[in-house]
């Protein structure tokens, strides 16, 4: 790298949406000396089915560091209550104050159409933030920025009111394997709640190492669909023979409400990337 690392700065709303939605470019950013920091805007305490809220929430702030450690980024878990999350003041300021301190380059975070709603308080609170982490009498304890960093959205399948737009597309397939090993940090769950929520728990053998596998082939079955829905610009990016082939891919809209993402912007934060400089 020529010049300094890279600041990316995942914004999610629970313990291991990093991950599910980003883990390829997270691992990529932390290979490759970048410094990473995920934060899980909720405690976690309500997704599971009997482990008790205060016990769950203490369970996943350790998990998630667990799953922190694999890649080397940092991963810090807040304490809005999961399920609860509203785009309030609090939240809002609690972004902006971060964003201010951790100075990203690159922020991700979830679009505000989605099936939680959760996800959709953080994606709103992020756009709040975007321009007010510039405007020194807000939050003014810390230093206001002088300019946005770039916000993108982490991928997902929602098509109402607007599907996803492909403004960047990565092929993630050599990181599936440190994906699902981090995914395998969060026990409790995708080896518990996970397969409970969607009613197979009976598919779920008692040995770990057949656990994993199964959670490997349900990644891999989840992840696999975002690659053809995003063919074409799969080729614009790779061009036709390795376009073609990309069998796993992540793919972010960039925010029009932070900062401007122009050529220059879009080669420092992916012109790295060896494979698509």
């Amino acid at each position: 790298m020529k010049n300094a690392p890279l600041k990316l700065l995942i914004l999610g709303a629970h313990p291991d949406d990093a991950e599910w939605h980003a883990g390829g470019l997270v691992a990529r950013y932390c290979a490759a000396g970048h410094d990473v920091k995920i934060v899980s805007v909720t405690d976690g305490r309500s997704g599971h089915q009997s482990i008790p809220p205060d016990e769950l929430a203490a369970l996943r702030k350790q998990e998630a560091a667990i799953a922190g450690c694999v890649i080397g980024a940092t991963y810090d878990v807040w304490e809005f209550p999961d399920g609860e999350l509203q785009p309030t003041l609090d939240v809002r300021r609690k972004i902006i104050a971060e964003i201010r301190q951790f100075a990203p380059d690159l922020v991700l975070t979830h679009r505000v159409n989605d099936y939680h709603p959760d996800h959709r308080a953080v994606g709103q609170a992020v756009q709040d933030a975007s321009y007010m982490v510039t405007v020194p009498h807000v939050v003014p304890e810390v230093p206001a920025l002088r300019h946005d960093p770039i916000v993108a959205y982490m991928p997902d399948r929602f098509t109402k009111p607007n599907p996803l737009t492909g403004d960047i597309v990565i092929d993630v397939g050599e990181q599936v394997e440190i994906i699902v090993a981090m995914l395998a940090c969060h026990k409790s769950q995708v080896f518990d709640w996970l397969p409970y929520n969607l009613g197979i728990s009976d598919q779920l053998s008692d040995d770990l190492a057949e656990r994993l596998q199964w959670l490997s082939d349900w990644y891999r079955e989840h992840l696999r669909p975002m690659a053809d829905r995003y063919r074409d610009e799969l080729l614009a990016a790779y061009g036709e023979q390795r376009g073609r082939a990309i069998e796993y891919a992540e793919v972010y809209e960039i925010s029009e409400y932070a900062g401007t993402f122009d050529e220059a912007a879009r080669q420092r934060l992916f012109g790295w990337l060896s494979d698509q400089g």
